[in-house]
């Protein structure tokens, strides 16, 4: 899962990239409209637990790019700002439905495919996103 803010604030997205045990990839790209990385980054965490709840999942692991949201769902960074302490107890509390919860971070190399759907979202929040077809898609 990644957040992309272009601005902090500014306009803002998330992208879920989730592989499931049986192979099936489950992508999502959210529009939130003018906010902070660090909320699109929690945006993130918590449609990606929301959507592996509902895919049925017991066990997650969730890999992100930002240390800051890592280290605070580990409890080695007190979460301080009001605007993130009722996305951090959501958080918590959805990662508290799994049998094992897991995060840890990875650097952006690490995490293509999340950062792709996240900067997809903003692209298509700002209007400069056009669905391009193939060529023989309309024969």
């Amino acid at each position: 899962m990644d957040g992309a803010s272009r601005g902090n604030p500014g306009p803002s997205g998330y992208g879920v990239h989730l592989e499931l045990d049986n192979g099936e990839v489950v992508e999502v790209a959210g529009w939130l409209g003018v906010t902070t990385n660090n909320v699109a980054e929690y945006s993130g965490l918590i449609d990606a637990l929301a959507v592996a709840h509902a895919a049925g999942a017991t066990e997650v692991e969730i890999i992100s790019d930002s240390e800051l949201l890592v280290k605070q769902m580990l409890g080695q960074y007190r979460v301080r700002h009001p605007n993130l302490v009722p996305l951090f107890e959501e958080a918590r509390a959805l990662a508290r439905r799994f049998r094992r919860f897991s995060i840890r971070h990875t650097f952006r190399a690490g995490n293509k495919d999340a950062d792709r759907l996240a900067n997809l979202a903003v692209d298509r929040g700002e209007g400069r996103w056009e669905e391009r077809r193939p060529a023989d898609a309309h024969a």
